[in-house]
C-alpha cells in the first residue's frame, strides 16, 4: 500500500524526463536497477521488491509489469507503450481459486512491442522481438521474431554486430 501511495504521488506525476528520480524511488521500494534505466511515468511496477533489471532497460509509458514473483531484465530490454507482462494467474481447478505466481524473464536486447501481453510464466529470450498487439503464451526463442495472437515465430532477427558469434 505504501508503495501504491508512492507511485501516485512522487512517481506517476514527475516530470517525463526524471528517470533517475523514478529508479530512484524503484530502488527505495527495493529494485535491483542496473545503470541507465528508464522508466517512464505512467509505466506501472506492481512491485518493485521483486523487479531485477540490467542496464538500460526500458519501460515506457503505459507499460504494466505484474511481479508477484521475481521477474528480471536484461541488458537493453525494452517494453514499449501499453505492453502487459502478467507474473501470475490463479488456479481454477481449486475451490479457494489461490494465485500462481511465476518468476519471469526478459531476455537482453529483448523488445516486447506496444500492447503486446506476455502470459505468466513465459520467458522472453535475448534479443527476441514480441510484435505489436501480440500476444507470448509461449517462451520466445533468442534472436527471433514473433506476431500473433497466440505468438508464432515468423523470422530470425539479425544480431547487431558486436552480439554476433
Amino acid at each position: 500500500m505504501v508503495w501504491s501511495l508512492c507511485r501516485a504521488l512522487l512517481y506517476r506525476i514527475s516530470p517525463r524526463p526524471f528517470h533517475a528520480w523514478r529508479a530512484f524511488l524503484l530502488r527505495r521500494f527495493g529494485a535491483k536497477l542496473g545503470a541507465g534505466c528508464r522508466f517512464y511515468p505512467a509505466s506501472k511496477i506492481w512491485a518493485p521488491w521483486n523487479l531485477v533489471c540490467s542496464d538500460a532497460v526500458t519501460i515506457a509509458d503505459g507499460a504494466e509489469i505484474y511481479n508477484p514473483a521475481p521477474m528480471r531484465f536484461g541488458s537493453h530490454a525494452i517494453v514499449s507503450q501499453g505492453a502487459f507482462l502478467c507474473g501470475a494467474t490463479h488456479d481454477y481447478d481449486d475451490p479457494s481459486f489461490p494465485l500462481l505466481a511465476y518468476k519471469m524473464a526478459v531476455g537482453g536486447y529483448a523488445w516486447v512491442c506496444a500492447r503486446a501481453m506476455v502470459a505468466p510464466g513465459v520467458s522472453v529470450g535475448e534479443g527476441a522481438v514480441l510484435g505489436m498487439g501480440s500476444v507470448a503464451t509461449r517462451d520466445l526463442e533468442p534472436w527471433g521474431v514473433y506476431a500473433g495472437a497466440p505468438a508464432v515465430k515468423v523470422k530470425e532477427r539479425k544480431r547487431p554486430g558486436a552480439l554476433a558469434e
